[in-house]
């Protein structure tokens, strides 16, 4: 983009936007993550677009979820409207139009390329906070991933975790010499050797779990899962490509869309190795609707919230909170928030009002504003800014213009969005669903007499009969997966981005039968333990 040498963007910088002084973002600091907040109908995502626009100039990929549809429009040529003119050429630019490489990214597979976990990945931490459990349903439950854990029942998709539900619960009818054989009594005396498991308890977890499945959580979990390094791209112009997560329809859903951001922040911290301080980030990660991620969070979990937060800086990633006020922040979190986008506050009620002050404090003061006042005085576009500087420390607040974007401000058409997708670089690779064999269907041939013990090669972290299942006992014995959970070693994380990349890549007619063969096997020896390890690492630190 053609602009004069004080307001253009530089491998060094972003320029946000211009009042008294110029307000500059830069690169090297634009991991120590940020804050952009604002009333509704403020400019929160003009100023979110003009961010994004500059690191993807920059060659930083980004992430940003799209609650409303209008960040879509980044992905198309801008149009020279007056006003965007007028506001250019009052900042000394000199506005071109310009569009961004995009890909659209959609849990429920309507909009945009379908993003999935498999139930082991998310945890049980995690699932818990999807499913609002209390403290006894969520022992239940970690209860439930232990015993699979240890006896090869791979967790992919809803109906495994279901039939995993209704193995460890106690068994019904009558007992003595004449009852029928119990195909799960070893897996139930494994599930109660940890503690009480009862009919009511998982009663109320397989509710939940229905409340999650008519919510669209069913579509979330399966395979192939996403690949986080598919996020991390530049396109062939060198521009750091802008992935938008279709959040309208899962904003329907706060809780799931909560959690969903939260285990991408997680598999971050974890899959990405220690970087220190880079000249750019590796990705930035904008979080629309940020209080979605607090409200009604316990304690234990807001501490790991915060120690990821602190922690993903070292791996070279940027996360950027978007919403309403700063007091939707915990403390904790705020802390860890230098580059500041505040646009303006209504202050109509006493709350409004605490809010409003809360919101200047934020800030490092500047003697020419009264911080507070000028909060409620912005108008459209203009914002108080205040960005890491030199050493890392905050700026003055600034009231400033933000510049106008260069792509289209507002949604693209479904023509327009399917055109896109047809170009995607990702086109193909996760459209197909695999259901490989996993944890339902290995739990339906005990019934039918034809599974291995419970205690026997699974349990050591086989996957099952044949050669296939040979093959994944000696892999997961060279790579040290059938040791006791813990933190992953080297080793360990390359055998289990080999399965990953082999699961993922299975897709297209054959896509069914194939994923059968490489889950039931190959996918519950490796896949399966890693996948836990990796974030149950995380999640114990």
């Amino acid at each position: 983009m053609a602009t004069s040498d004080k307001t253009a963007d530089t491998d060094e910088k972003i320029f946000i936007g211009k009042g008294d002084e110029t307000a500059w973002l830069t690169l090297a600091l634009a991991n120590r993550h940020g804050l952009v907040t604002g009333a509704t109908g403020t400019g929160k995502t003009v100023s979110l677009q003009v961010m994004a626009e500059g690191f993807a100039r920059a060659g930083v990929p980004v992430f940003a979820a799209d609650i409303k549809g209008d960040l879509s429009g980044i992905a198309e040529v801008g149009e020279a409207k007056d006003f965007l003119l007028k506001r250019a050429g009052e900042m000394g630019l000199k506005f071109q139009p310009d569009q961004f490489s995009t890909v659209f990214w959609d849990v429920f597979g309507e909009q945009g390329h379908p993003v999935r976990a498999t139930v082991t990945e998310m945890g049980p931490l995690l699932l818990s906070r999807m499913l609002d459990l209390n403290d006894v349903q969520e022992g239940v439950l970690n209860v439930a991933f232990r015993v699979a854990d240890e006896n090869g029942l791979t967790l992919i998709d809803m109906k495994d975790l279901r039939s995993l539900l209704d193995a460890i619960a106690p068994a019904g009818g009558k007992k003595g010499p004449d009852a029928e054989p119990d195909p799960y009594e070893e897996i139930r005396k494994a599930a109660q050797s940890y503690g009480n498991v009862s009919k009511a308890t998982i009663g109320t977890i397989q509710r939940q779990l229905l409340v999650l499945e008519n919510q669209g959580g069913t579509k979330f979990f399966g395979e192939p899962a996403l690949l986080l390094k598919d996020f991390m791209k530049a396109d062939s112009d060198g521009r750091g490509m802008v992935n938008i997560l279709v959040a309208d329809k899962l904003m329907q859903s706060p809780r799931l869309y909560a959690t969903f951001l939260l285990w991408m922040l997680s598999e971050l911290f974890e899959e990405l190795p220690e970087a220190g301080d880079l000249p750019k980030p590796k990705l930035v990660f904008f979080f629309d609707e940020a209080h979605l991620l607090f409200n009604d969070a316990p304690k234990a979990l807001l501490d790991k919230i915060e120690q990821v937060v602190r922690l993903i800086r070292s791996k070279g990633v940027g996360v950027y909170f978007v919403t309403q006020n700063p007091i939707d922040v915990p403390d904790k979190v705020l802390a860890q928030l230098g580059n500041r986008v505040q646009h303006a506050l209504r202050a109509f009620t006493p709350r409004d009002q605490k809010a409003v002050n809360a919101a200047a404090q934020t800030f490092r003061p500047n003697p020419k504003l009264d911080t507070a006042r000028v909060i409620m005085e912005l108008g459209k576009g203009e914002a108080l800014v205040s960005f890491l500087e030199g050493g890392g420390t905050p700026t003055m607040v600034e009231r400033v213009m933000i510049r106008p974007p260069t792509a289209r401000i507002g949604p693209v058409t479904p023509e327009e969005r399917k055109a896109i997708m047809s170009n995607s670089p990702v086109k193909g690779k996760y459209d197909t669903s695999i259901d490989a064999e996993s944890a339902y269907e290995m739990l339906q041939k005990r019934v039918a007499g034809t599974a291995a013990p419970a205690g026997g090669t699974h349990g050591d972290g086989g996957g099952g009969g044949g050669i296939l299942g040979q093959i994944g006992s000696i892999v997961g014995t060279i790579f040290g997966t059938n040791v006791k959970r813990g933190r992953l070693s080297t080793g360990q994380v390359i055998a289990r981005d080999v399965t990953r990349s082999v699961t993922n890549k299975v897709v297209g007619g054959i896509a069914a039968d194939l994923g059968k063969s490489v889950g039931g096997s190959l996918g519950s020896s490796i896949g399966r333990t890693l996948v836990r390890g990796a974030l149950g690492g995380l999640l114990r630190r």
